[in-house]
């Protein structure tokens, strides 16, 4: 029961819980890795814990990396994805911070995402972390019917099998949203390690 701003909220508060909770239940293993993995690593996670992510759209993250006096190997352009290395760029040098990149092109995007106003982009999000990239991604999910069957058929996507999922739009839906976060990702955050 939330759109895109309150899922992110949520999202927030959850790593602040896990990053705070790790902190003060593991504080041997924490001082263990911060020493031995990762020198300043329960520094970097306090900055999570008393800072908010920085709010960007895609638009906003292309031109910025278009901007770049950087050379990358896979060229930034608008309406497509983001690399590896424009998630380091953003997340470590240009924001030294977590981003939320929020309201991506539609046509990259899954059909069950809610279409923007502006009919180009959906209510989409990933959270991206210095040191992982992509941690979290979501999306607020298209509540309304019509507008689901809609963006199903510019699409290709086969109704037979998923009759439940259309269901649940067809006898009353709500403003809602959802994400999943990458476990291995989380734990490589959590202790600095690069490669589990």
């Amino acid at each position: 029961f939330c759109n895109l701003d309150q899922v992110m909220d949520v999202e927030e508060d959850m790593l602040r819980y896990i990053i705070n909770y790790v902190i003060e239940h593991a504080k041997d293993e924490m001082a263990f890795l911060d020493r031995f993995v990762e020198k300043g690593l329960i520094e970097k996670l306090k900055v999570v814990l008393n800072n908010k992510p920085v709010r960007i759209t895609h638009k906003e993250a292309i031109d910025i990396l278009m901007k770049a006096d950087e050379k990358f190997e896979y060229e930034p352009k608008q309406g497509e994805d983001l690399a590896k290395e424009h998630e380091k760029y953003l997340t470590e040098k240009y924001f030294k911070a977590p981003v939320f990149v929020t309201d991506w092109p539609k046509d990259i995007k899954a059909f069950y995402m809610r279409l923007n106003d502006d009919q180009k982009t959906v209510a989409a999000m990933d959270l991206l972390e210095p040191g992982v990239g992509e941690l979290i991604g979501g999306s607020q999910r298209e509540e309304n019917l019509d507008k689901l069957i809609e963006r199903m058929d510019q699409l290709g996507v086969d109704k037979e099998g998923i009759d439940w999922y259309l269901d649940t739009r067809r006898y009353g839906g709500c403003v809602h949203s959802g994400f999943g976060m990458g476990f291995e990702r989380l734990i490589m955050y959590l202790t600095g390690v690069e490669n589990i």
